[in-house]
């Protein structure tokens, strides 16, 4: 077992800017001594155009984005931040192998829900797990329903175009009903909680979500663990203490292992005003999955 990051990359950001580059060390460092944790290799370029549109990739590798696409992005462009992004890919990529081989694969980063097949935005410049899915159906083999368990805080809208009308993906999207994206897409099954819920509103939502999930008996599960669910956080606009989130993995974790088929784990997003707070929580998710599942 092993787990994939891409901590020893980075790129430039403007002073005050809120994406949170420092919990991908953070959770690496945490988790050292538990397993091997290895530094994510860069996708195959076949890879991202088995899921991408052809003209955004190109576009993409030759002019990078304009003002306007890095606005929507959230991030300035430049070309360390796409070559952290493909690393990020390759992880999910590479961890989603390490699934079907071991039955669990984690990758400490990831989770980019919000790249669509042809644009970025919302952090998200490639979709790690739409591209994972893409790449085992042609490379590996792989022809078994797939589930993706969205439990991040924002509802995983380019996620839902990719697979809206491929039957054999089911999206399931837990998501602050308010919150980013303000066009909410269409998943397969979406529950839209409000502003401020806490744990046993929360638990219950999941637990009810997961058994419609489980009626489309998947061969394969993605769990977006995203903790920007957490209470303090700068977007998540929900209310979960940290045991409510370790029951929530708890229950995803329990629901994969009822269901005895391989888990891909990818990070997802996480905000917190008190950083710690944030790479506790990340940590503790694949702390969690190694005791449950490994």
């Amino acid at each position: 077992m092993r787990a994939y990051t891409t901590a020893h990359l980075s790129f430039s950001l403007p002073e005050g800017h809120p994406f949170p580059l420092y919990k991908y060390g953070g959770v690496a460092e945490a988790l050292k001594g538990l397993l091997p944790i290895l530094p994510a290799p860069e996708v195959p370029r076949e890879a991202l155009y088995l899921a991408h549109e052809g003209e955004y990739l190109a576009k993409l590798f030759t002019q990078g984005l304009t003002r306007e696409e890095s606005l929507r992005l959230g991030l300035p462009f430049s070309q360390a931040l796409l070559q952290r992004a493909l690393h990020a890919a390759g992880g999910t990529l590479r961890a989603a192998e390490d699934a079907l081989e071991e039955g669990l694969g984690l990758n400490l980063a990831g989770g980019t829900h919000h790249a669509f097949p042809g644009r970025a935005e919302g952090y998200s410049l490639f979709n790690d797990v739409a591209v994972a899915i893409h790449w085992l159906r042609a490379k590996r083999g792989f022809g078994g329903r797939v589930l993706v368990v969205d439990l991040d805080a924002h509802q995983g809208n380019g996620t839902a175009v990719f697979f809206q009308n491929d039957p054999l993906v089911f999206t399931l999207s837990l998501h602050g009903e308010r919150n980013y994206p303000l066009k909410k897409e269409r998943s397969d099954l979406d529950v839209g909680l409000p502003d401020g819920v806490g744990d046993e509103a929360y638990l219950s939502a999941l637990e009810a979500a997961l058994e419609v999930a489980q009626d489309f008996r998947p061969g394969l599960v993605f769990y977006n663990a995203g903790v920007d669910v957490l209470k303090g956080d700068r977007f998540g606009r929900l209310a979960l203490s940290p045991e409510g989130v370790r029951r929530r993995d708890l229950a995803v974790f329990r629901f994969v292992k009822g269901l005895g088929v391989p888990l891909v784990v990818v990070m997802g997003g996480g905000y917190n005003r008190d950083p710690a707070l944030t790479v506790a929580a990340h940590a503790e998710t694949y702390r969690l999955a190694l005791s449950s599942l490994a």
